[in-house]
C-alpha cells in the first residue's frame, strides 16, 4: 500500500482499532517517503546598479537549517540567457540535497562591459551573506556554481576572493579561464561574444592587459577557495584546456582543484538529452558536501 493510501485508509476507517505503535510506523513511513518541498521565491531583487534592478529567484528547503547554499550563474556567451536558462539543470539536485540556491540575472553585453557581469556576481555574494539568516544559509557554507559565461564569472570572483565576496566552493562548468591563450587558439581574434564583453576587437599590445586583467588564471593563490571544474572533452566552443590549464596552475601554487570531464560537447543542453551523462550531477553534489562539510 502507498504512502497516500495508507493514509487515505487511515482517515476513512477511523473507527478500525489498531495498536498506537503500529499507527506511528505508519506515520513514520508516511515521513519518510514523501520528498522534501522547497520554497521558490521569484524576482528577489539582489542589487540595484545604475538604476538596474538586479533580481534572483531563491529555493528555500523545509526546515528551519541553516543549510548549505549554492549561487547559480547562467551562461548565454555574456550577451543572453537569464536566471531561469541553461543553468536549470541543477536546479532539483541542489534542492534534493536540501541546498538553499539563489539563481541570478546579471548585466548583460554588449551594453554593460567587462566588469559588469563580475561586479553583479560578487554584489550576489554580499547579498547572501548580509541576508543568510533570513534565508536559512549557513555562512561557512557558500558555494558559487557557474556554466558557460557564468563559469568564467564564477571562477573570476572566487579566483579573487576579495573578503566581502568570499566564498567556501567553486564550481566552474566549461568557463574561459585565460582570454590570451583563448584568442591565440582562435587565431589571434577574440570571439564576436567575447568582443562585446570586453569591449575589444582584436589580441595586440593595446588590448592584451584587458584580456589578461578579465582572466581568472592571473588571479590564481594558494589562498583561493577550492575549485570544481566540469568540462566536455569534446567541446567545440571552449576548449577543455581552459580547464586543465586552471587546474594545473592552482595546483602549482598549492590551491585545491579538481577536474570532471564529462564525454561530450559543451553546456548542459546538449547534456541533458542523453540520461548516460546525467552522473555529472550527482557527482557535482558530492564535491559539493564533501567540501563544505
Amino acid at each position: 500500500m502507498s504512502s497516500l493510501l495508507t493514509v487515505l485508509w487511515m482517515r476513512n476507517n477511523a473507527n478500525v482499532t489498531c495498536s498506537f505503535k503500529a499507527s506511528w510506523l505508519l506515520v513514520v513511513v508516511l515521513l519518510t517517503c514523501v520528498p522534501s518541498r522547497a520554497e521558490l521565491l521569484k524576482d528577489v531583487v539582489y542589487a540595484r546598479v545604475e538604476g538596474v534592478a538586479l533580481t534572483m529567484d531563491v529555493s528555500l528547503p523545509e526546515g528551519n537549517g541553516p543549510f548549505p547554499a549554492a549561487i547559480l550563474v547562467h551562461g548565454g556567451g555574456f550577451v543572453a540567457g537569464d536566471k531561469q536558462q541553461y543553468i536549470i539543470y541543477l536546479f532539483k539536485p541542489l534542492a534534493d540535497a536540501n541546498f538553499v540556491w539563489f539563481s541570478i540575472n546579471y548585466r548583460l553585453a554588449p551594453k554593460y562591459k567587462f566588469p559588469a557581469a563580475t561586479d553583479d556576481v560578487e554584489h550576489a555574494v554580499r547579498f547572501v551573506r548580509k541576508n543568510a539568516k533570513k534565508y536559512k544559509v549557513d555562512l561557512s557554507r557558500i558555494s558559487l556554481i557557474g556554466e558557460s559565461a557564468g563559469g568564467h564569472l564564477v571562477s573570476y570572483v572566487g579566483a579573487r576572493n576579495r573578503p566581502e565576496a568570499r566564498v567556501a566552493a567553486v564550481v566552474s562548468m566549461y568557463g574561459i579561464h585565460d582570454f590570451v591563450s583563448r584568442a591565440v587558439k582562435m587565431g589571434g581574434q577574440p570571439s564576436e561574444a567575447q568582443s562585446d564583453f570586453l569591449g575589444v576587437d582584436r589580441t595586440d599590445a593595446s588590448t592584451v592587459s584587458i584580456l589578461v586583467k578579465a582572466s581568472p588564471v592571473t588571479y590564481v593563490t594558494k589562498e583561493m577557495p577550492p575549485f570544481l571544474l566540469i568540462h566536455g572533452e569534446h567541446d567545440q566552443e571552449v576548449p577543455y584546456d581552459q580547464s586543465v590549464e586552471m587546474c594545473e596552475e592552482m595546483t602549482r601554487v598549492g590551491a585545491r582543484c579538481e577536474l570532471i570531464t564529462v564525454d561530450a560537447g559543451h553546456g548542459m543542453d546538449t547534456w541533458e538529452p542523453h540520461p548516460e551523462l546525467h552522473w555529472y550531477k550527482q557527482a557535482l553534489v558530492d564535491w559539493l558536501r564533501k567540501t563544505l562539510q
